[in-house]
């Protein structure tokens, strides 16, 4: 009977001590109380409570966490009512504060970013609200750090999901936005036909250019190629008088090496005479000894003489 009491003892201190031995995982911390007030906080590791004396209080994550909070109405500078939710990213740095600076810690932020989000956006009218998100962010994200500092929370990072402004306010928009892209349609169309008509012009110029340089090519290759005509015709016409000449000169030096009379020389004369005569020429020159009528006829009488005997 003894032995069993021992055994009893024995298995409710395994079990008592089992119950009170806690590990602490990572990214995890434990707030510890001893007898109502606040003892120590655990962090990653083995550790032992006192039986009766000491209890967890709260367990606490380390890690980033994220709080998605419902759309919140807000009025802007120009009296325009709007839906905005946003998105809080915070971490605990501080288990203790976290634990005994506010009551229901969730609730606290979500009601602080409310409030801070409808004093921001009640200072900047509507445009401003729809292009200033990182402007709005930025801002949130210093007055709630600063805020939540005694709860011992950081808050790493605020976004605006949603910017939802009323249906007509949104019907505008969705007019503006269709006229503004009319208007640039319009304008890229003229554009487009001004560069096409500056290219077509261009292009004409260019033809115009070119054939006034192949007009211009044309005539003086017609001009070089009368030049080399004429000049041909010239050098023809002169080698041909030269010829004549020539010729003449030889029959001149054959006469005087025959040593021909006076009365040879007459009658090549007169033979000469009776070709240009023959000719188409409306002009005649006469030789000087020739013009004397009585000379030629004297001249041809005694040719004639000479010719009998």
């Amino acid at each position: 009977m003894g032995s069993f009491i021992i055994f009893l003892l024995f298995v409710f201190v395994v079990v008592l001590i089992a119950f009170h031995v806690r590990i602490v995982p990572q990214s995890r911390a434990y707030v510890i109380e001893r007898l109502g007030g606040y003892k120590e906080t655990w962090n990653v590791g083995i550790n032992f409570l006192v039986p009766f004396i000491d209890r967890v209080a709260k367990r606490v994550s380390l890690k980033e966490q994220v709080i998605d909070f419902k759309p919140q109405p807000v009025i802007t500078k120009d009296n325009v009512t709007m839906q905005i939710d946003s998105v809080i990213y915070f971490q605990i740095t501080d288990p203790k504060l976290y634990t005994y600076g506010v009551e229901n810690p969730m609730n606290a932020i979500e009601n602080l970013t409310a409030t801070t989000l409808r004093n921001i956006i009640g200072d900047m009218e509507l445009d401003s609200t729809l292009t200033s998100r990182d402007t709005i962010n930025t801002e949130m994200r210093a007055i709630l750090d600063e805020a939540t500092d005694p709860w011992g929370m950081k808050i790493n990072r605020v976004e605006l999901k949603n910017i939802i402004p009323p249906r007509e306010i949104q019907d505008a928009m969705e007019r503006q936005m269709k006229a503004e892209r009319e208007r640039r349609e319009a304008i890229l169309r003229a554009e487009g036909q001004k560069k096409s008509a500056i290219l077509v012009a261009e292009g004409e110029k260019e033809s115009q250019i070119l054939r006034a340089e192949a007009e211009k090519q044309s005539a003086i290759l017609r001009a070089e190629g009368q030049k080399e005509v004429a000049i041909k015709e010239a050098q023809g016409k002169a080698e041909a008088i030269l010829s004549v000449q020539r010729a003449e000169a030889e029959a001149i030096k054959l006469l005087k090496e025959a040593d021909a009379s006076k009365e040879v020389l007459m009658i090549k004369g007169m033979d000469t005479f009776s070709k240009v005569a023959d000719g188409k020429s409306t002009k005649i020159i006469i030789p000087s000894e020739l013009q004397n009528l009585t000379t030629f006829s004297t001249l041809f009488g005694e040719f004639k003489e000479k010719d009998k005997k």
